[in-house]
């Protein structure tokens, strides 16, 4: 019985971003979300949660922006510590500057995870399905995205633009990734909390 009790007060495992993708670092800055923490700073955006992130390199290593780099648990060589999460405020105006293309850029090179989340969209309420909440994406394509996917999962962005007739599916989920990362939108999609 007290197994049970423990069991049930345990929080469900977190779920850690592998990588980020750079957008600013200062070789010689100083932390935002830790106090006394300096160095190499590094903003950049999770791949996966696409969370705003602060972290800290390893001394002497270069960074570039838009590069990807691995901050998972074992085996990171170019960065010592995740600081924690940043607000899109508090990112440089350089940071903001890169963010739509490297959103962009994520867009793109993980397109089996936008895809897969366009075959699995859900209605949000009675009166709003998810898929409308992307730019570009009003009742009519989603009708047909709807009765399209129902005959056959989306394979590919070129496979969505091919039989929905829905131009350039990479730029219009990156717009709406980024009003959901500056805090445009009050429902998110793609960016987790």
């Amino acid at each position: 019985m007290e197994a049970f009790i423990l069991h049930r007060d345990q929080q469900p495992p977190r779920k850690y971003e592998e990588y980020a993708y750079v957008l600013d670092f200062n070789p010689r800055g100083k932390s935002m979300t830790v106090r006394g923490r300096d160095g190499i700073i590094i903003t950049a955006i999770g791949e996966d949660r696409l969370t705003l992130l602060e972290i800290l390199g390893v001394p002497n290593s270069t960074f570039e922006i838009g590069e990807k780099i691995y901050i998972g648990k074992d085996g990171r060589t170019k960065v010592l510590s995740v600081l924690g999460k940043l607000d899109y405020e508090h990112i440089s105006s350089s940071g903001q500057t890169e963010l739509p293309s490297v959103v962009e850029k994520i867009v793109t090179e993980n397109e089996s995870k936008f895809v897969e989340y366009l075959n699995k969209a859900q209605p949000l309420t009675p009166r709003i399905h998810a898929l409308e909440l992307i730019p570009g994406i009003g009742k009519t394509y989603m009708k047909i995205m709807l009765e399209e996917r129902d005959k056959k999962k989306f394979e590919s962005y070129d496979d969505l633009q091919d039989r929905v007739g829905f131009k350039e599916p990479i730029k219009h989920i990156t717009e709406r990734i980024m009003s959901e990362i500056t805090g445009e939108s009050r429902m998110n999609l793609f960016v987790k909390r």
